[in-house]
């Protein structure tokens, strides 16, 4: 069963609707509240990063490599490839004496228009560092060599490192992983019921029920909420909310409709699916969830409850609204 969640009006009349599934899950596996049938089945796309980060560097790599806040939080990014995230990717790389042909991503441009623009006049082509997910490649690469494990396949459902993240998600979240796709960017995705994956999400939030993990999710929320420009970028939707509840709040978002809010002090997470793959309907709805939870103001989330859409000059045409 779906809900109708978001929708999108021009000049007074609703011209779109985006019906998608979501729920606020503790860490105790308890649905808090259910938009939709929640057990339908997704592919968490990016929104699986802080997992995929907690995997890699569950065994003390974020203090054996000395690693920044900057790091850790690009390690879970969709980046915008802006300036500081060429810079801190080149570093990175060089620091690990390997360079970018090692990343398993695909070549890309950077997410914004402008930089788009600065990248062609400076190098006329695509590169490995702009692919939004290069930071969590760049991180598998790191900790591969630190492990002494192979770096020509660490995409592979077959590495160490992806079977160790498939036990670590099935530990967590309860599940048996019956089907695995391959994202984007290359990396194996595990298909997860959305209050399956909120379950797993919430005990990354109750740091001390996941004993020697704990440590580790805590560095990571703290980098990402602390860094979050290095989370998404300037004008990215997950790192705008992020500063919005002023380190209270971690959202990350994932290709196809999917969105996250992990939040420690209530032990629980909140994730939505837009069934049409639309991130802009994705974006509201997570608003639209957490501002049920009265972690502040509604007024202060309206942009995102309620976002204008402008015309071409800049005139307001319409609005996309949260309606779950």
């Amino acid at each position: 069963m779906l809900k109708k969640l978001v929708t999108i009006s021009r000049s007074g009349h609703i011209e779109s609707e985006h019906f998608g599934c979501g729920a606020i899950v503790d860490s105790d596996g308890k649905i808090l509240k259910e938009w939709g049938d929640s057990s339908q089945l997704i592919f968490p796309r990016s929104a699986l990063k802080p997992i995929q980060s907690l995997n890699l560097y569950k065994d003390g790599y974020i203090d054996k490599a000395n690693l920044t806040e900057k790091q850790i939080a690009f390690s879970t990014s969709s980046h915008f490839a802006e300036d500081i995230h060429q810079e801190l990717i080149n570093d990175w790389l060089k620091n690990l004496n390997l360079d970018e042909s090692m990343l398993a991503c695909g070549e890309d441009w950077p997410w914004q228009l402008h930089n788009k623009f600065k990248a062609y006049d400076k190098y006329k082509k695509r590169r490995k560092i702009f692919h939004n997910c290069s930071g969590k490649h760049c991180a598998h690469l790191a900790v591969s060599v630190e492990r002494d494990l192979p770096i020509n396949n660490y995409n592979s459902q077959l590495h160490p490192l992806q079977k160790e993240l498939f036990d670590l998600i099935e530990n967590l979240s309860e599940f048996k992983i019956n089907q695995i796709g391959v994202d984007g960017c290359t990396l194996p995705n595990p298909m997860l019921p959305i209050n399956k994956f909120g379950y797993l999400l919430a005990k990354f939030t109750d740091y001390k029920k996941i004993d020697n993990l704990g440590s580790v999710a805590k560095k990571i929320f703290e980098a990402c909420v602390n860094e979050p420009d290095y989370a998404g970028g300037a004008e990215s939707d997950n790192s705008l909310l992020t500063k919005l509840f002023n380190k209270r709040v971690f959202f990350k978002n994932g290709a196809e409709g999917v969105f996250l809010a992990i939040i420690p002090e209530k032990k629980i997470s909140i994730v939505v699916k837009i069934l049409d793959g639309s991130a802009r309907a994705a974006a509201t709805a997570i608003a639209g969830m957490i501002s049920e939870l009265d972690l502040m103001d509604k007024s202060k989330l309206e942009t995102y409850l309620n976002r204008t859409i402008s015309n071409s000059i800049d005139q307001t045409v319409g609005n996309i609204t949260w309606v779950g």
